[in-house]
């Protein structure tokens, strides 16, 4: 049963004593989802490691759907990162795709990504609806921030994009290559081949999408 935030405790949030406990639900959560999974995962035992209530739980995020949602989407944050304009403006533009193919990669394939990724695929196979929030959580999100910074370099003339959606997912597959089902299914990572294709990919996009 889900139970929404009241309107004096929305109100609150922004107090530090409750952006502390916000952060700390956050943390708790997101270890035991990535650890356990979705299914595994309790607001109860999310709560007494977070060392607040349930309903203090509740009250932050309405319910553990919510809160999952919340726990990825702050995951992917530190990858967005890379991709902001702020934080990617300056340099050539073959250096800073590479340094997004490298961060994608590198956070792809931390050991609990791969893991977390393995648990919310089983647990779509019975409720879709885990599978969706993940992807507008975290993929979905991050092809958009990804598509923005490359519309921001076709409009400096760095690049020549007519559809920055459709330039990102061939860019992130080409970093991802073959790798991708590697650690997916077990096999030793490969830091040097990994290298050599992001830097084709980034060779091959840059041919593609090159300004003219």
């Amino acid at each position: 049963m889900s139970i929404a935030p009241s309107p004096s405790a929305t109100s609150r949030l922004g107090r530090p004593a409750d952006r502390a406990k916000r952060a700390a639900i956050l943390d708790a959560a997101t270890g035991s989802f990535f650890e356990h999974g979705f299914a595994a995962t309790s607001i109860e035992q999310v709560a007494a490691d977070a060392g607040v209530s349930k309903v203090t739980v509740y009250n932050h995020f309405g319910d553990k759907r919510a809160l999952f949602a919340a726990s990825v989407e702050r995951e992917c944050r530190k990858m967005r990162g890379h991709f902001s304009i702020r934080e990617s403006g300056e340099g050539p533009i073959r250096e800073r795709l590479k340094a997004i193919g490298e961060a994608m990669v590198a956070f792809l394939s931390r050991p609990e990504m791969i893991q977390f990724e393995r648990r919310i695929a089983a647990e779509t196979e019975t409720d879709p609806e885990i599978g969706r929030a993940f992807l507008e959580a975290g993929p979905w999100r991050m092809k958009a921030a990804f598509a923005v910074f490359l519309e921001h370099a076709a409009a400096a003339g760095e690049l020549t994009i007519d559809d920055p959606g459709i330039a990102a997912e061939q860019f992130v597959s080409m970093c991802k290559g073959m790798g991708d089902l590697d650690r997916r299914f077990g096999a030793h990572s490969d830091p040097v081949g990994s290298a050599g294709r992001i830097e084709r990919a980034v060779e091959v996009f840059l041919a593609a999408y090159g300004a003219r």
